[in-house]
């Protein structure tokens, strides 16, 4: 295995970007190392010497992409170099994890890599903008991602926000996420529910949330689904909370004696009694019952 320590790109690389992340395109970024890098830059690195970037906020690797990724390298090696930065032991990934686990699953033990020089800060910054521009990452990695920024960074929503090139309020509505049960989150983690279906759900209460999710799942549930359902389960939470008028058995027994001699709507309170009709010949068919009669 062929090491040398002094082949490593370092902080200087400003024709590249690497000086600043925030608001680059960081896809194009990580593909400009690997491509600039020349033969004599890349090194082999053993896969037991290397280890996850400590910001990664991929939680869940696709088992089936990664398994049909290990056979592509079993068949043709690992193309594309690794980008590495090195640790106090060995080395962290800041770009490639993809790659170094389909390669531990293609048995190889070393793989292709560049050694960069990078801050704690620009692992962080690459880790999330890579994923986010490269692959989708699931809501809730997103969120945990953007509060993980916000704490070690310590920004604010609106400082995060603008130096990603995401809106405040996208910044706030992915970080409501957190606050769903743990229940509803292994889900979004595990793609069984969309960040649309979790967003639906952060207005109820914990309990039925979680059963409509469970629910959701089960009988795969569209967003437009889960929409209806919780304006129907909001609407019936918005009756339940209305007090429920007192029934007088008495008033209920007059009431069924006038409607039955006058075959319409009646209803009787304390001091009120008040008789529905239809039409004006309705009405005229209700006072001929009373006895009431036009003078002449």
């Amino acid at each position: 295995m062929a090491t040398n320590k002094n082949k490593k790109l370092g902080k200087g690389l400003d024709s590249m970007g690497v000086n600043s992340i925030f608001g680059a395109d960081v896809a194009t970024l990580i593909n400009n190392i690997e491509n600039n890098a020349s033969a004599s830059m890349q090194e082999k690195i053993a896969l037991d010497k290397i280890r996850p970037n400590p910001y990664q906020p991929r939680k869940v690797f696709d088992k089936e992409a990664l398994q049909e990724l290990a056979v592509s390298i079993e068949q043709h090696g690992v193309f594309q170099p690794v980008i590495l930065k090195k640790s106090v032991q060995g080395y962290e990934i800041v770009a490639g994890e993809r790659r170094c686990r389909a390669a531990k699953l293609a048995k190889l033990t070393e793989v292709p890599a560049i050694i960069v020089e990078f801050s704690d800060e620009q692992m962080m910054e690459v880790a999330l903008l890579e994923n986010i521009q490269r692959e989708n990452l699931n809501a809730i990695e997103e969120a945990q991602a953007y509060q993980t920024m916000m704490e070690k960074l310590s920004l604010t929503q609106e400082a995060l926000g603008k130096r990603i090139g995401k809106s405040r309020s996208y910044i706030a509505n992915t970080l409501r996420l957190l606050t769903l049960p743990q229940e509803i989150q292994d889900f979004v983690l595990a793609g069984k529910l969309s960040m649309g279906h979790a967003r639906c759900l952060i207005t109820l209460e914990k309990e039925k949330a979680v059963q409509l999710a469970n629910r959701c799942v089960e009988e795969k549930l569209s967003v437009r689904d889960i929409e209806n359902i919780v304006k129907g389960i909001e609407l019936g939470n918005s009756r339940k909370d209305k007090p429920k008028k007192e029934v007088n058995p008495e008033f209920t027994y007059v009431e069924h004696l006038l409607r039955k001699k006058y075959r319409t709507k009646i209803a009787v309170d304390e001091k009120t009694v008040t008789i529905k009709y239809n039409s004006k010949e309705d009405l005229n068919r209700i006072l001929e019952i009373m006895g009431v009669i036009e003078e002449s």
